[in-house]
């Protein structure tokens, strides 16, 4: 619902400047409350008043046609009369363009390391960093997607290791993943027992790094079967990237930053070791080359960093990245400040909560991977089942219940709170009643049966080019029932739920949202007649059904979900 008319009341009662009580206005508990409401705790100290007394002299000086403000102890509510305001919230509802920000947003996102499988683990960050990547764009932000593949590192040289001992090519080429993931878990298991496969594979990254030609060969091998396997899953996950740059796009720009750190007498000797000194921050040193003159983490994410923002022209700079590398990135972004990059301070970490799977951390080092592709698998054919059930005459099945399979899975992580952690549940994921995908992809379809059926019995529909004279005329005659009027208030908020969505970096808004959403269409098609109304009280509730179906697609496609029309 728009508040800035009520706002800018309140910013002139208040000597604000404009557009500071509008983003203080909250949503009442329950619709008996009023339409929105403003809370005075903030303003006790300023204006040296109790809240409630702040409540009460401002609903005594407040005025505004067709709203009713009062006191309710340190709250100030506000109805709105419906026929009214209903018209231009029909129109408010409908949604504008966006203007252009100006502004490019980076977002790492994703990652999965070479030779080890696209688990379920890897569905966090590759969903949200989607997510976020498309309210960006829906925002107005020039977004750029980066898959910063984890294609290089010690653990190559376990891999080339494992392989040269006890690998087989004729196994390799049946299975890359699997049997790739096989000899890294044999690498750790004979290495709790055989110190020198450590130092053998010390040795091959060493080769790897210096061009050897058989580590290249085995590495690029490794690298070609892995991207093929990833390409397989983003597609049905329905995710593409900008930029594809894994961390050996940056070997040959890390030895300007090494130098640079060097240049600008920040780096410093440790055990053997080459580290940025970081306590003034309050934070342990920062790696940056290891003992053996090897580059480490950190180093690449330094290069990297440098090369978005010199190269891709980067104003903000997102990490999609678990949780647990927190420190890593505080660090990395430290060194940056420590470097005089000022824009630093646009980088940022967006952290996720570890996802679990029956209660415990997933590792390809002890082989506890449980493979997407297989999930996603079991989750379409349970959406294939309840279709057969439900509705065998359905057309395209199969690809209906591939939008609901992984709709299900897609949306069960990012109903979620990022930082929350995920004990990760088939079970619960792929249900089809309650807080789920499904159920709000249902709620599309139904919407646009509705629909339809009012195109198929020659009912004019609104494409978004309704008169406003005749929607102010039908919706000032319209009887505005509770279910209507909440409806038509959400549907309002799509753009405010954006931009909350966007400033916390929680794709959480909008799939709440959507939630929402679904239940009061719901809840309006249960206690309303659409198609067999009066005349008048048709259109608007066409209208209503219509922006619901819009808006319910509009979220569920910035989730990264698709909405069939027909389930």
């Amino acid at each position: 619902m728009s508040l800035a008319q009520i706002g800018a009341v309140l910013d002139i009662l208040l000597e604000w400047e404009k557009g500071t009580a509008e983003s203080m206005l909250e949503l009442p508990p329950n619709s008996e409350l009023g339409d929105a409401a403003f809370p005075c705790f903030a303003l006790a100290k300023s204006l040296r008043k109790a809240p409630q007394q702040i409540a009460s002299d401002l609903a005594e000086r407040f005025e505004l046609e067709g709203t009713e403000a009062t006191a309710a102890g340190p709250y100030l509510n506000f109805r709105l009369d419906r026929s009214l305001h209903s018209a231009a919230l029909l129109v408010q509802a409908e949604g504008q363009a966006v203007a252009p920000k100006g502004e490019t947003v980076v977002i790492d996102m994703s990652s999965p390391n070479i030779a080890k499988p696209f688990g379920v683990g890897h569905l966090r960050s590759t969903v949200i960093g989607a997510a976020l990547y498309r309210m960006y764009a829906e925002a107005g932000y020039h977004a750029i997607s980066v898959n910063h593949l984890g294609d290089w590192g010690t653990q190559f040289g376990k891999q080339i290791t494992a392989y040269k001992r006890w690998g087989s090519e004729e196994r390799l080429k049946a299975a890359p993943i699997r049997e790739s993931l096989s000899l890294y878990v044999r690498f750790h298991d004979e290495a709790e027992s055989d110190p020198t496969l450590e130092t053998e594979a010390r040795d091959w990254f060493r080769r790897l790094e210096s061009g050897d030609a058989e580590a290249l060969g085995l590495w690029r091998y490794f690298v070609d079967v892995s991207l093929s396997e990833f390409d397989r899953m983003y597609e049905r996950l329905g995710v593409s990237f900008d930029k594809v740059l894994g961390e050996s796009f940056y070997n040959d720009k890390m030895g300007a930053v090494v130098d640079e750190l060097r240049a600008e007498g920040l780096l410093e000797e440790s055990e053997g070791a080459q580290v940025v000194r970081l306590d003034e921050a309050d934070m342990p040193p920062c790696l940056i080359l290891k003992s053996d003159g090897t580059t480490i983490y950190p180093t690449r994410d330094l290069a990297t960093a440098i090369y978005r923002h010199d190269v891709l022209e980067a104003d903000k700079l997102l990490y999609v990245v678990g949780a647990e590398q927190t420190l890593h990135f505080r660090q990395v972004f430290a060194v940056l400040h420590k470097m005089g990059r000022d824009w630093a301070s646009a980088c940022r970490h967006i952290p996720f909560g570890l996802m679990k799977f029956e209660g415990k951390k997933m590792s390809t080092r002890k082989g506890k991977v449980v493979f997407l592709e297989e999930v996603l698998d079991e989750a379409v054919a349970r959406a294939a089942a309840i279709i057969e059930e439900k509705n065998p005459q359905l057309q395209n099945r199969d690809a209906v219940a591939e939008a609901i399979g992984i709709g299900a899975i897609v949306f069960g992580d990012l109903k979620n709170n990022r930082i929350g952690e995920i004990n990760f549940s088939i079970e619960e994921a792929v249900q089809f009643e309650g807080e789920t995908g499904p159920y709000v992809q249902y709620t599309h379809a139904r919407a646009r049966s509705v629909l339809r059926k009012a195109k198929a019995e020659g009912i004019e529909v609104n494409e978004g080019t309704a008169d406003l004279g005749m929607l102010k005329r039908e919706a000032a005659s319209y009887e505005w029932d509770e279910a209507s009027w909440e409806l038509l208030k959400r549907l309002c908020d799509h753009q405010t739920e954006l931009h909350r969505g966007i400033q916390r970096h929680e794709p959480s808004t909008i799939a709440r949202y959507a939630l929402d959403l679904a239940k009061l269409f719901n809840r309006f098609y249960h206690h309303n007649k659409v198609l067999s109304a009066a005349a008048g009280d048709k259109e608007i509730r066409l209208e209503l059904t219509r922006l619901a179906a819009e808006r319910l697609r509009w979220a569920l496609n910035l989730l990264g979900v698709r909405s069939p029309e027909e389930i």
